[in-house]
């Protein structure tokens, strides 16, 4: 089973985000999830910064996936992010980072939180799936490439 088939909504989705920062990002990621699951949008922003001062979560290749834990969460949560303009993200090929999958788990984390990091790990290791990304017309042709 895909363990991301359930993890991502159309409302969980912001095409060409106009953000200047890695910080921004953050930002944007815990203004969205503020609205989707309740929890305070400086509480999303303190864990992906928490957990982004350990290593980057740049990939390369211009992906990065930014995770973090939340107290009180039940379950994983995650939104896609494409920037209009890549923002520096410390990835290991020093490329900017347009593509952003923002993952929540909660604060006791599991085996199957690690198969999520896996499974977006390899999904956007594909160029062809990056390139698809990249020419989505909307948050439903994203949603659907990550169910697939």
């Amino acid at each position: 089973m895909n363990p991301l088939a359930n993890l991502l909504s159309a409302s969980q989705v912001l095409l060409d985000l106009d953000a200047s920062s890695k910080k921004r990002v953050f930002e944007q990621a815990g203004m969205l999830f503020e609205t989707q699951l309740g929890v305070a949008r400086s509480t999303i922003f303190d864990s992906l910064f928490a957990r982004e001062k350990l290593g980057s979560t740049g990939l390369g290749q211009g992906i990065a996936i930014p995770h973090g834990r939340i107290k009180g969460l039940k379950h994983a949560a995650g939104a896609f992010l494409r920037l209009a303009n890549p923002v520096p993200f410390d990835s290991p090929d020093g490329r900017p980072v347009s593509l952003l999958f923002v993952l929540l788990v909660p604060e006791q984390a599991t085996e199957q939180h690690l198969q999520i990091l896996s499974e977006l790990a390899q999904r956007f290791s594909d160029r062809a799936f990056r390139e698809k990304l990249h020419a989505a017309g909307d948050a439903a042709a994203v949603v659907t490439l990550f169910q697939a």
